[in-house]
């Protein structure tokens, strides 16, 4: 099994980068956060070979957690390759965490083809396996998800709205408004 590849970006495409491995070209599928790197860079990835009756795919991993995760995901009845890379691509691994821990199902259905009743199978088969300081991860509060669907009605990505959510003190207001105001001032840097 290719457990981890080092070498230079050859190519980017859709959903997936052309490394260069010692003289050999690996195709690698990766979440959106690795598809901003271009031909010449140097990267390192954390892979999974996923081996089917007529195909092999590498899906690659900027983090350990995150290869760790996507292969919890691919446990998940009615999750395959491809939905659980859309997840890891949409929502961040301490996301995910929150997102079980206070079984918010709808979470998963914000992802590009997952529906509430896949959201419900990925979130009863993530409880009790995701790790990592579950106790110390703090519930996402309901304010925080009705902002983060203004946000996201407003055009930005589920990614984009999380990074402003997670970017707001502890101490701010528990208000609506208050929380969507500080999340837009941090678009605005």
């Amino acid at each position: 099994m290719i457990a981890f590849i080092e070498g230079e970006v050859i190519a980017v495409d859709e959903d997936n980068l052309v490394v260069k491995v010692g003289g050999v070209g690996l195709r690698v599928y990766v979440p959106v956060e690795l598809r901003g790197l271009r031909p010449g860079d140097h990267t390192q990835l954390f892979t999974q070979l996923i081996v089917r009756e007529d195909l092999l795919a590498l899906y690659g991993f900027a983090t350990q957690t995150e290869c760790d995760t996507f292969n919890l995901l691919l446990g998940a009845n009615g999750v395959g390759p491809r939905t659980a890379l859309a997840i890891i691509s949409t929502l961040s691994v301490d996301t995910i965490r929150r997102a079980v821990f206070s079984e918010q199902t709808d979470m998963f259905a914000r992802v590009p083809g997952v529906g509430k009743k896949t959201a419900q199978k990925i979130l009863l088969h993530l409880q009790g396996k995701i790790s990592g300081g579950l106790s110390e991860t703090i519930p996402i509060l309901d304010v925080d998800t009705e902002v983060m669907e203004a946000l996201t009605s407003l055009g930005y990505s589920v990614v984009e709205a999380q990074a402003a959510l997670q970017a707001i003190p502890r101490d701010a207001e528990k208000d609506v408004e208050t929380r969507l105001r500080l999340a837009l001032q941090f678009f605005l840097g």
